[in-house]
């Protein structure tokens, strides 16, 4: 069965994050609040099967 992807605004805002390590930083960057790269991230992460502990199961 095909796995659909998480929306691009996720990978923008993750990759932002990751970039900056600030999720303010990454907000200001991509002109939306801190809030609103969290749930990006979350999104994303939970999209993809990755835990807090930050490590991504793949299937």
């Amino acid at each position: 069965m095909a796995r659909s992807l998480p929306p691009l605004n996720a990978l923008r805002a993750f990759e932002a994050a990751g970039r900056h390590q600030s999720f303010s930083k990454a907000g200001d960057e991509l002109g939306v609040s801190h809030s609103s790269i969290s749930r990006h991230v979350r999104g994303w992460r939970t999209g993809w099967g990755c835990g807090c502990s930050g490590i991504c199961r793949v299937d």
